[in-house]
């Protein structure tokens, strides 16, 4: 079995310091680093005082491909490859899933060298409920895919995360007050971790004023989940309201979930329906 690996490692959001010590030594001794931006990683590298033993090349979204097939040989021969992006997990929004994918396909050994995440970041900082959360990685360019894309985050439940680009984010918070109303709580996190680093928490309404006059930097958006619009009990009753008109129990969760935005998921009313009429 062949001795050779990938790395997948975590790099800095802005702070050289926040880099793992197993980050450092895998820049130190990998054979090959493969990044999304060469120039970056020298410059996190010489900011790390390290010194890249291993050849350099660039590995990003339309060269990824291309890349892939030598890189699994050499990986196959024996090398050990370290994958980062710009800043962050790669993969995550970032290049990196052709590779890893590849890899696995060929039974070669792939790893994660864990550390910095905007994803996670912002979730903590945001003061929003994260026991269950989603990512759904950069928001539509376009003004009508945005659109239908802010309309079936309206009904979600969870905590939602999402980048967008400092140029597109007053478009966007103004569309999501349209989609989902004024009053719905996020949070913009802007250039996390870095010196000028501004979390900005408060209604869209209020985040889309604030963004009129443009903004800059590096956007995380941390997206509050939807209220539900009526309690467990409540909606429990309604499920066995059905099921007395002849509804099955299943049918009648679904059809109760969908009226209802915000509302648990059909497993969980499902089983609340079930415990209750067995209390009953």
């Amino acid at each position: 079995m062949t001795t050779g690996r990938l790395l997948i490692g975590a790099t800095p959001l802005g702070q050289p310091s926040d880099a793992s010590a197993r980050l450092v030594a895998a820049l130190a001794s990998a054979d090959v680093v493969a990044a999304e931006d060469t120039r970056r990683i020298r410059t996190l590298a010489k900011a790390l005082d390290v010194n890249l033993a291993g050849k350099v090349i660039s590995l990003y979204d339309q060269n990824e491909a291309s890349r892939v097939p030598s890189l699994v040989s050499e990986i196959e021969e024996g090398a050990t490859v370290l994958l980062v992006s710009d800043a962050g997990m790669p993969l995550i929004s970032d290049p990196g899933y052709r590779l890893v994918t590849a890899c696995i396909e060929a039974g070669a050994r792939v790893q994660c060298l864990p550390g910095p995440s905007a994803v996670t970041t912002a979730l903590a900082v945001s003061g929003l409920p994260v026991e269950r959360f989603c990512f759904e990685g950069f928001a539509p360019r376009k003004k009508s895919a945005r659109i239908s894309w802010l309309r079936m985050l309206a009904a979600e439940p969870r905590t939602c995360v999402f980048f967008e680009s400092p140029r597109r984010l007053p478009d966007t918070l103004r569309d999501a007050v349209d989609a989902l109303g004024t009053d719905r709580r996020a949070v913009v996190c802007r250039e996390l971790t870095k010196t000028h680093e501004e979390i900005l928490r408060g209604t869209l309404g209020e985040l889309a004023e604030w963004a009129g006059d443009g903004v800059l930097g590096e956007i995380t958006v941390v997206l509050a989940g939807a209220t539900p619009s009526a309690d467990l009990d409540t909606l429990v009753a309604e499920v066995n309201a059905l099921v007395d008109t002849g509804a099955r129990v299943k049918d009648a969760c679904a059809q109760i979930i969908a009226a209802n935005p915000g509302a648990p998921s059909r497993r969980e009313l499902y089983d609340a329906v079930l415990r209750a009429r067995e209390s009953s």
